[in-house]
C-alpha cells in the first residue's frame, strides 16, 4: 500500500489569523469579475461572494477605469506587509505576493487587448502567461516526419496514412460514454493511491458538439467540476485516458480541488476563488494537467491498462496497442508545430488557409481537425503554448525538485506540492 500525501489541517475562519493580503487579493477578484464583463472567456471559475458577480454585472465599468484600478493596485500588493507570524511560510507567502503582482499585470495586458492593442506571438504569451515557446523549424520537423514515413509505408500521402491507420482505434460512438467512464475510474483510482482527496469530491460529464476544444473543465467550487467532451470529430482510443487525466484525475479537477482546500478554504486566501483564463495560472493549469497523465501511469502501465481494459471496453484490437503507441511517441515529437502554425499565422505571415496547411503538414492534422484547431487559435490565440511547453516546463520542475530517478510516491509529493501553491510559470525554473 502506498502511502497518503498529507497536508496540514484545515483551519476554519475563526482560527485563521488575519490575512495582510485581504483587500488586495478582494480589488483583484473584483477586477477579473469586471474584465469579464467585456471578455465572455475570461473568466474561467469563480466560486468567491455571488453578490461579488452581480455588482460586476450591474457596474459593467469601463475597460479604461478597469486599467486605472489594477494600475493602483500594483503598488499596494507590494506595499503589503508580511506579520512575523506568517515568517515560517516565509517562501509561500513571497509567492503569493509574486503571484498576485503578475497576475495583476497579465490582466492589464489583456484589458489593452481588449482595447484594440496588437502583441506579436511571443510578447503576448510573455504578458498573459509568463513565458515564451522556443521557436521551431521545419528542418526539426521534417526529421519526425521521415521517421513517420518508415513507421506508415503504403500509398497516398503521408498524412492520408495516418489518417487510415488511426480509423482503427476509433473509440465507436456506442461505447464513447463507457470507455471515457472507466478511463475517469481508472485515472482516479491511480491519483487516490497518492493524494488524499475531500470525500464530497466529484465531476459530471456532459457530451457537447460545435466547440473549438475537444474537453473543457467548468470547476463549480465546493469539489466539483463539469467536464464537456467535444463529440464533433472521432474520439480515438488514446483520447480517453488523455482527457480523464487531463480534466480530472489528476488534471484540471484535483488542481482546482486542491487550491480550494489548502489555499481558499485553509488559509482563506480569496484570490483563488476566480481563475481568470489569460493569465500565469493557465500554463500552471495545463501544463500540470498534461503532465498528469504521465505522472498517473508510466508508458508501461498505460499499455497495460489499455490491453487489460480500454482496448477490449472498446472492442479494438489489443495486439496493435504498443503498435498505435509507438506511432502515438513520434506524433507527440511534433506537439510544437501548432506553435507554430498559431505563431505564423497571429503574427501575419500565414492566413487561415496557410495555418491549416501547415498543421495538415507538420503537425499531422487532418483537415476538419486542423480547421477546428484554427478556430481554437482565432478564440485563444497564445494560450496553445500552456500545452506542450506547460508540460516541459513542469517536468523539468518535478524532476529537478524529486530527482529523475525518483519514486512514483516522490514525483506525487511534489506534483501534488505544486498543485496546491501559488508557484509561477517563471518561478518553475
Amino acid at each position: 500500500m502506498c502511502a497518503l500525501i498529507a497536508f496540514p489541517m484545515i483551519m476554519t475562519a475563526q482560527t485563521r489569523p488575519a490575512d495582510p493580503f485581504k483587500s488586495v487579493a478582494e480589488r483583484y477578484v473584483k477586477l477579473v469579475l469586471a474584465v469579464g464583463q467585456h471578455d465572455a472567456d475570461y473568466v474561467d471559475a469563480f466560486y468567491g461572494p455571488p453578490e461579488w458577480r452581480k455588482e460586476a454585472e450591474a457596474a459593467k465599468v469601463p475597460l479604461d477605469a478597469i486599467d486605472q484600478q489594477a494600475a493602483a493596485l500594483e503598488p499596494a500588493i507590494a506595499a503589503v506587509l508580511i506579520a512575523p507570524r506568517e515568517a515560517r511560510d516565509r517562501e509561500l507567502w513571497a509567492l503569493r505576493r509574486q503571484y498576485l503582482v503578475r497576475q495583476v499585470a497579465a490582466l492589464r495586458a489583456r484589458v489593452a487587448m481588449l482595447k484594440g492593442r496588437t502583441f506579436t506571438f511571443d510578447e503576448e504569451s510573455l504578458a498573459l502567461y509568463d513565458a515564451v515557446a522556443p521557436t521551431k523549424t521545419e528542418a526539426e520537423f521534417e526529421l519526425v516526419l521521415k521517421q513517420l514515413e518508415a513507421k506508415l509505408p503504403g500509398a497516398g500521402t503521408l498524412i492520408d496514412r495516418y489518417d487510415r491507420f488511426k480509423q482503427a482505434f476509433v473509440i465507436p460512438t456506442a461505447r464513447v460514454d463507457r470507455v471515457f467512464q472507466e478511463a475517469i475510474r481508472g485515472c482516479r483510482q491511480q491519483t487516490l493511491s497518492f493524494v488524499t482527496l475531500p470525500p464530497d469530491e466529484r465531476f459530471t460529464v456532459e457530451y457537447v458538439t460545435g466547440k473549438s476544444w475537444s474537453g473543457y473543465n467548468w470547476y463549480q467550487g465546493g469539489y466539483k467540476s463539469l467536464i464537456q467532451v467535444n463529440t464533433d470529430l472521432p474520439i480515438y482510443i488514446d483520447r480517453a485516458i488523455d482527457l480523464a487525466c487531463h480534466e480530472g484525475y489528476p488534471g484540471h479537477h484535483v488542481y482546482n480541488v486542491l487550491l480550494e482546500r489548502h489555499l481558499v478554504k485553509d488559509r482563506g486566501w480569496i484570490e483563488y476563488t476566480v481563475y481568470p483564463l489569460f493569465s500565469p495560472q493557465s500554463l500552471i493549469a495545463e501544463g500540470t494537467a498534461n503532465f498528469g497523465i504521465e505522472v498517473a501511469f508510466s508508458p508501461a502501465d498505460r499499455v497495460r491498462y489499455e490491453i487489460d481494459v480500454l482496448f477490449p471496453l472498446a472492442g479494438l484490437d489489443v495486439k496493435r496497442v504498443q503498435e498505435y503507441y509507438d506511432v502515438l511517441a513520434l506524433v507527440d515529437k511534433l506537439s510544437y508545430a501548432g506553435n507554430e502554425a498559431a505563431r505564423r499565422y497571429l503574427n501575419g505571415t500565414i492566413d487561415r488557409a496557410g495555418a491549416v496547411a501547415w498543421l495538415e503538414r507538420y503537425a499531422m492534422y487532418t483537415k476538419p481537425r486542423a480547421e477546428q484547431r484554427v478556430k481554437f487559435i482565432d478564440q485563444y490565440r497564445s494560450y496553445v503554448i500552456n500545452y506542450n511547453l506547460g508540460k516541459d516546463l513542469i517536468r523539468a520542475y518535478i524532476e529537478k525538485k524529486a530527482g529523475r530517478d525518483a519514486t512514483p510516491q516522490q514525483r506525487w509529493r511534489e506534483f501534488a506540492a505544486l498543485l496546491s501553491s501559488p508557484r509561477l510559470p517563471s518561478g518553475l525554473k
